[in-house]
Formats: structure tokens, C-alpha cells, sequence
């Protein structure tokens, strides 16, 4: 009789992985196989003190410490990331499930992000105002929060929390990291190559836990800012909650991302990205295109391109060499996914390419959907009102450009958008219309450069500030500004009641 040994995942607090006082636990599974792979151990309030206060500390230290030793240790971490981008990749298809080039993708958008860290003395540069009045100077400098929490999501273990430490350590803060508690390993590993990089106990540190953990640090005194990537009424809740506690919060929501498929496109082009777009990470992406959006003449050519290559979509097991696609994450996401079709079929779309039966040979109790594509969907549908989460376009069809854009500005959503078109005309007019964050010209996926910042508008996005880039070194650091006088012994009076000018 075989037994399986299942790993037990502990936190990384003040430098060293350890088991905390909390005696809750959670299973972690293996989405492909449905197998458990390991147990989770959940904090407990005196784990959340106890990881707060060791930040607290660091804080206070690292804030002080020069530009030079803070982007030597970034230069160290870059170079340790990409030593282990395989070992990450591996940690991320064994608990998410997408397939390993996938997994490494994200992290190659990750190492981005680190290396415009690695920048940070230029980044932090002030502004200096010589004699603005006599023998009067005014100067401008950035000093960072203190210590801050990321609270990330299951869709990318790795690339989110790499959007935001190197960018709070690089700015001086100590940071804290809450992972999903879906795919926890990965963010253990970033751990120890942080302190193999020579970061202080403390700077860096991964809590485990649920909602009470969450809800911990939304609210703790000595935690001065919050960022969060979730869904929209999480996120909102985040909000509200952390800046009522008196903290600086980042908190990106859901997502509905629509591409508008013009007459005038190459349409092959468009249907090869509009497949990757919508099926690729079985569509567990916040900037996945879940709606394609088609005009006119150019929906039944384009349905049945999209339809071609969603049944050429190889799913299997994420460590399989031809995988293109693996699970959805858990029993519960594949059901949701699952109900929301059916209900869209019931309703009267209809049904172009049929996800919901697939099975995988050699993996029957993974959780699996395959790539699902749903024409003629009205957005009363909860297919359409619905952020899925999951491998399904949606196909609405509009007479126009104009149509096109009305639609979607009046969803609620803002994140992401594109458009494919050979006009220049459609596509200034769609940068220029749309009322969205990130937007894409023939690019499906528009997400941004390390050295610009991610973000959407209305329901995607509570907080005025977007995440890494420009925007990420302001939201982990606050301005002072100094005026400076340095009289003459001779000449130090001269002191007036009014109000000085000049």
C-alpha cells in the first residue's frame, strides 16, 4: 500500500520560513489532476502582529539605507529570477495549471518590472528651485510610506507580486505579501532569492492566510498602504475599507475586455490573436478578450476563423510539450464557467464551439473547460454582464464603429480594449473615444511596459494611482518639500508679520 506525502507550505517571516502560531490549514491543489499537493497553513492574528512589527522594524532601517546597496540588491535579485525562471514556471503549472510557457511568460513580464526598479535613483530624483526669493531656495524630494501590503491574485503567482515589491523596496518600504491561497509556492520561492540577494530580514516577507488575514491587514495600524489586483467587489471593499483606516490604497478590480473586429481588418490575423487572447491561461487573465465585438460584414468570417482555431487548441496537462491550454483552477470556477454557458445557450445564443464536456485522457478529475465560442449573445446575458474568468468568447454583433464604441463605454468595466483594423482613421477614433485604461491597436492584450503603468478606469480600477511604471514609484512614496533660507550673520533679521512673497 502507497502512501503520498502531501507538503506542508509555511510563511516567510523576518527572514526565515516558519509555521506561525495559527492552526489552520487549507489544501492546495493540483488543478490538472485534482490531486491535493500540499497544505496551506493560515495565519492567525499573532502571526499578522508578529509579521506587521518585524516590518515595522526593517522600515525603519531600510528607508535609510542608500540608493546604491537598495539597487545593488535589486541587481542581485533580477539575476537570481532569471537563474530559477524554470523552477517558478514549474511551481506556477503545478498549482495554477496554464502550461509552462505561459507560466514563463509571466515571469519574463515580471523580470520588466524588477529591471525599471533596478532604475530607482533616477526614478526618485527631486526637483531643486534656486533663489525663488532672496537668499531663499525651495527643493523637492520622495521619502517612502513605510510599510506596505500586496494582497495578490491566483491568475499570476508570480508577475503580480513582481509588480509591486521591487517597486515598494526599491522606493525604501518594507512589503508584505498575501498570495492566493490557490497557488502559495511560488511566492516562497521569490522569499529566499530575496534574502539570497541580500535584502534584511524583514523587507520582504509572505503571510498566508483567508479572508481574517485580509481583513488584518486592511486595517492594522501600522500597515500605511495597501495594494490589491482581485475581482471588482473585492476590490471596492478593499478600498473603502483600507482608506477608512487611514491608509493609501491601489486596488484593480474585474474586467470585461471587449476587441472590435472591423470589415477592413486582416481577419486571419485577428482571429489568430483573438484565440490566444480568450483561450490562452484558460482565459484566466484580467486583460483576457472575453467579447469580441463584430462589425457588420465581418462577423460570419470572423466566427468561423475563431471557431477553426478554438478546436485546434491542444488542452492538456500544463507540463505536456504541446499543451497550449490546461485547467481552470478549481471544481468551483469550472462549475461557474459551466452554469453561465448553459444559461447563455438557454437564452438563445448560440452555440459555436461547446466547452463544457471536455475530458482530458489520463486526467479525468482535473478541472477542465475547454475553448467555448458563444455568437450571437445579447448583453442582457450574464455571458455578457459577467466577467467569466474562464475560456469563453463572446461574440456581439454591431452595424458600426460607433455602435461598437457605445457598447463598450456603457459597460461598467474599464480595463482593457482593442480594436483590429487596417484604418488609421478607426483606430484614432477608438484610442480617442473609448473609456477605458489600456487599449490596444491590433494588440490584443495591451499590457503595458515595465516603464509605463497598468491600469483601468470606472469599475476596474478604486484608487487614483495605477500599479508599477511612473505611477507605482508615486503610490509607494510621498512628497516633502523643503524651503531653505541660510542668512548672513549680519543680515538675519528683517523677520515680518505678513505673509512673505518675496
Amino acid at each position: 500500500m502507497s502512501t503520498t506525502t502531501v507538503t506542508t507550505i509555511n510563511h516567510f517571516i523576518n527572514g526565515a520560513e516558519t509555521a506561525g502560531d495559527g492552526t489552520r490549514t487549507q489544501p492546495v491543489y493540483n488543478p490538472a489532476t485534482g490531486a491535493v499537493s500540499a497544505e496551506l497553513r493560515l495565519a492567525n492574528r499573532a502571526d499578522l502582529d508578529a509579521t506587521v512589527a518585524a516590518a515595522r522594524k526593517a522600515a525603519d532601517s531600510w528607508g535609510d539605507i542608500s540608493l546604491a546597496k537598495r539597487t545593488n540588491v535589486l541587481f542581485k535579485f533580477r539575476e537570481l529570477v532569471a537563474a530559477h525562471v524554470d523552477d517558478l514556471a514549474q511551481l506556477i503549472t503545478a498549482e495554477h495549471g496554464k502550461v509552462l510557457s505561459d507560466a514563463k511568460g509571466e515571469i519574463g513580464r515580471g523580470l520588466e518590472v524588477i529591471e525599471f526598479a533596478c532604475g530607482i535613483p533616477t526614478l526618485l530624483k527631486g526637483d531643486y528651485s534656486d533663489q525663488v526669493s532672496t537668499g531663499i531656495d525651495v527643493f523637492s524630494f520622495r521619502e517612502p510610506l513605510g510599510v506596505v501590503a500586496g494582497i495578490t491574485p491566483f491568475n499570476f503567482p508570480v508577475m503580480v507580486p513582481l509588480w509591486m515589491a521591487p517597486m515598494a523596496i526599491a522606493t525604501g518600504n518594507a512589503f508584505i505579501l498575501k498570495p492566493s491561497e490557490r497557488d502559495p509556492s511560488a511566492s516562497m520561492l521569490l522569499a529566499k532569492l530575496f534574502k539570497q540577494a541580500g535584502l534584511p530580514d524583514g523587507v520582504f516577507q509572505v503571510l498566508h492566510g483567508d479572508k481574517e488575514t485580509v481583513e488584518g491587514l486592511l486595517t492594522h495600524p501600522d500597515v500605511d498602504g495597501i495594494s490589491f489586483v482581485g475581482s471588482t467587489p473585492i476590490a471596492q471593499y478593499v478600498h473603502e475599507t483600507a482608506t477608512k483606516h487611514g491608509k493609501r490604497v491601489q486596488a484593480l478590480g474585474g474586467a470585461k475586455n471587449h476587441a472590435i473586429i472591423m470589415p477592413d481588418a486582416d481577419l486571419d490575423n485577428a482571429a489568430d490573436h483573438l484565440a490566444a487572447a480568450a483561450f490562452g491561461s484558460a482565459g484566466e487573465r484580467c486583460m483576457a478578450i472575453s467579447v469580441a465585438v463584430a462589425v457588420g460584414d465581418a462577423a460570419d468570417l470572423i466566427v468561423k476563423k475563431v471557431e477553426e482555431r478554438a478546436l485546434a487548441v491542444k488542452v492538456n496537462n500544463g507540463t505536456a510539450p504541446d499543451a497550449e491550454m490546461g485547467p481552470v483552477i478549481t471544481p468551483a470556477s469550472k462549475e461557474r464557467i459551466v452554469k453561465i454557458v448553459t444559461e447563455a445557450e438557454a437564452a438563445g445564443a448560440a452555440m459555436v464551439v461547446d466547452g463544457r464536456d471536455l475530458v482530458v485522457p489520463g486526467h479525468e478529475d482535473g478541472f477542465w473547460v475547454g475553448p467555448t465560442v458563444i455568437d450571437h449573445v445579447k448583453t442582457e446575458m450574464t455571458a455578457y454582464t459577467e466577467e467569466i474568468f474562464g475560456p469563453v468568447l463572446v461574440v456581439v454583433r454591431v452595424e458600426d464603429l460607433d455602435a461598437g464604441i457605445n457598447l463598450i463605454n456603457a459597460n461598467p468595466y474599464g480595463n482593457g480594449t482593442a480594436i483590429f483594423t487596417s484604418s488609421g482613421a478607426n483606430a484614432r477614433k477608438f484610442q480617442r473615444s473609448v473609456t477605458v485604461g489600456m487599449i490596444g491597436i491590433n494588440v490584443p492584450l495591451p499590457v503595458p511596459v515595465a516603464y509605463h503603468s497598468f491600469g483601468g478606469w470606472k469599475a476596474s480600477l478604486f484608487g487614483d494611482k495605477h500599479i508599477y511604471g511612473p505611477e507605482g514609484v508615486s503610490f509607494y512614496t510621498r512628497g516633502k518639500v523643503v524651503t531653505s533660507r541660510w542668512p548672513e550673520p549680519t543680515h538675519a533679521s528683517g523677520a515680518s508679520y505678513n505673509f512673505p512673497s518675496n
